[in-house]
């Protein structure tokens, strides 16, 4: 076992500091990720600063009818909020699809978003891995890769990204909050994630040292209608092979308000804007919602095991509108 030191903050700029003085510790929420990661070997950090004592754990509704949701907010707290349920139906139902109820327990929004890809060369450590070990390859791309990327990859990285609750916040447009000891930030979500190009192991563009201190949803009054569909090869906790959150505003049939985002498709949680694109002001139909997922599964580019998901994604976009559509109409 390789030791490490532990600290527990009672605020945010003590936790900062703490971090600050040693620049190789990692914050420690809930630990359902990096604790496994420090098991494997993958992560090793010399000291643990743990947060789970942060005023960093409220549901607030914000003055323009959005939510704001604190960093250290549980999993199962979020999905069961009344606000989130009746403000952002997709938000809870992502969360519910994302683990198993021991996990949602301990989970935390900020640590969700920070998770690694469950890629299982990534979670070998005697394999290579350009996000472990940057310039040392990636075997998936000729290996095991049915569960892999098909959206924004290159011969350098083609994992995905696990968590359901980020495409959820993709969708609607969530904003990440986060300290620093040069002060607080704010990045949008859709800014979060970096592209793999040729550099997987930078994975956010969040400051070095920085605390999440929590994420803000837009008042977005589509969300109400809106849906988290994950399709995964168990039916018990699993990793989604392909999911969608989708929100859908119809009047006199005609689309007049949408929102998607895809999920196991990239090495980030996928907004779909293409699609929305291709939705908007047309008619609310399956073959509308077909073409629309048509133009945005256009760039993809799958290996040879997961061209399956092409498919899937294709008729998730067709079958969670059309079930949308015909809600909005009753």
């Amino acid at each position: 076992m390789r030791e490490f030191g532990y600290q527990r903050a009672h605020d945010v700029p003590g936790a900062l500091a703490l971090l600050d003085a040693d620049p190789t510790a990692r914050f420690l929420a809930g630990g359902t990720n990096l604790v496994d990661l420090m098991k494997t070997g993958i992560e090793r950090p010399a000291r643990l600063v743990d947060i789970r004592e942060l005023p960093l754990d409220r549901i607030e509704v914000t003055e323009d009818g959005g939510l704001r949701i604190g960093a250290t907010v549980t999993n199962s707290d979020l999905a069961a909020h009344p606000e989130v349920r009746r403000r952002y139906p997709a938000l809870s139902q992502a969360v519910l699809a994302g683990a198993s109820g021991q996990l949602r327990n301990m989970a935390t929004v900020g640590g969700n978003l920070l998770q690694r890809t469950r890629c299982g060369y990534f979670a070998d450590v005697t394999s290579p891995c350009n996000k472990r070990v940057p310039g040392s390859g990636c075997p998936a791309v000729e290996g095991v890769h049915h569960n892999h990327a098909i959206l924004d990859t290159t011969e350098h990285c083609v994992a995905t990204h696990p968590s359901d609750m980020g495409v959820a916040l993709a969708a609607f447009d969530a904003v990440v909050s986060y300290e620093t000891a040069d002060g607080p930030g704010k990045i949008p979500l859709s800014d979060f994630y970096l592209p793999v190009r040729d550099t997987p192991h930078q994975e956010t563009t969040l400051p070095p040292g920085a605390l999440i201190t929590g994420i803000t949803l837009p008042a977005a009054p589509v969300a109400a209608n809106s849906r988290y569909r994950k399709v995964r090869e168990r039916a018990s906790y699993a990793f989604a092979t392909s999911s969608i959150a989708a929100a859908l505003d119809v009047q006199d049939g005609v689309v007049a308000d949408v929102r998607l985002a895809f999920g196991a498709v990239a090495s980030r949680p996928w907004r779909a804007a293409a699609a929305e694109r291709a939705l908007a002001g047309a008619p609310a139909d399956a073959e509308t919602f077909a073409a629309a997922a048509d133009a945005e599964l256009a760039a993809a580019r799958p290996l040879p095991h997961n061209a399956y998901k092409v498919t899937l994604m294709r008729n998730l976009v067709v079958a969670v509108l059309s079930e949308l559509a015909e809600e909005t109409a009753r």
